[in-house]
């Protein structure tokens, strides 16, 4: 399987994506400047067990997939920290982690896991 037809298939076996924003902000104070890339992701809410650690209740995981935020014009790498965010549904969330190993077919990034809170 090449990554096109791996990433294909996550866009057709993933399903149920919607859009999300991922947001960075510049510079300093109230009236910072932001940027807005519009990509398509699969938003899904932790189980109950999977609650350990750094995860809590409210947090949510995010395939997003790599090829969508090339098209958007993302500049990469996705960070995290206090100028990079993710809206959802219209809620502005912070980047806690970014796994870009676990979806990696032939070292290439098909998508993104985010968790996202």
């Amino acid at each position: 399987m090449t990554p096109a037809q791996a990433a294909e298939m996550y866009r057709r076996a993933v399903g149920q994506f919607e859009t999300i924003s991922i947001r960075r902000y510049t510079g300093t104070g109230a009236n910072r400047p932001k940027f807005d890339w519009d990509v398509a992701a699969r938003a899904m809410d932790f189980k109950a067990d999977e609650l350990v650690g750094s995860i809590v209740q409210g947090d949510r995981k995010l395939v997003v997939l790599h090829e969508d935020l090339e098209d958007a014009g993302f500049p990469f790498p996705i960070q995290t920290g206090t100028n990079w965010k993710v809206v959802v549904r219209g809620k502005e969330l912070q980047i806690k982690s970014i796994d870009d190993n676990t979806r990696r077919l032939q070292g290439v990034c098909i998508a993104y896991d985010l968790v996202v809170g």
